[in-house]
């Protein structure tokens, strides 16, 4: 599609992206979420598969970062519509980790997810600027040991052994690159 036939549909570059944004952002949601529950059933292993479809996603080719964290960084004024539509993206990301660990026996889910949250934007960020894949895991890794401290704190039961961590098998999904 030629620049000019863009133009026809949209009257600049920042209502091409916000459309855009405000497509993708259903859609790569709910392919998010369908990838963490094929991968997994229990709310806490499908916390940690997270970080495998990340990691999949990571592995792809077209992989260049998240599409709303750039977006932000162009568009950083408080009052963009382009960082509303990010800030609202990101926020519904963390909402999604949050109805997971408030499946979990834990005593703080929201501070649970804004911690697995971090995580994951980090690993993120780390692989697009990197192109460390293996952020995913590291990330995971830590996602284990604060999943397992959460619940100790909630059952009193020690969980110091994180050697039982286990990548979940996830189905590369190549329309996946929010």
């Amino acid at each position: 599609m030629s620049k000019r036939t863009l133009y026809t549909y949209f009257r600049s570059k920042e209502e091409l992206i916000l459309a855009v944004l405000r497509h993708q952002d259903g859609l790569l949601r709910n392919q998010f979420m369908a990838s963490v529950g094929k991968a997994a059933g229990q709310p806490e292993t499908r916390l940690l598969a997270v970080y495998d479809v990340a990691e999949a996603w990571f592995k792809q080719k077209n992989f260049f970062g998240c599409m709303f964290i750039n977006a932000v960084g162009e568009y950083a004024d408080a009052d963009s519509p382009i960082r509303q539509v990010s800030i609202e993206y990101k926020k519904l990301m963390r909402a999604y980790l949050l109805s997971l660990c408030s499946q979990l026996d834990v005593a703080s889910p929201e501070e649970l997810a804004d911690a697995l949250a971090l995580l994951l934007e980090g690993a993120i960020v780390t692989a697009q600027v990197s192109r460390n894949v293996q952020a995913a895991q590291t990330a995971k890794k830590v996602a284990k040991i604060l999943i397992d401290d959460a619940c100790r704190k909630t059952t009193g039961q020690l969980h110091d052994n994180h050697s039982d961590i286990q990548t979940c098998p996830v189905e590369s999904n190549e329309n996946l690159r929010n």
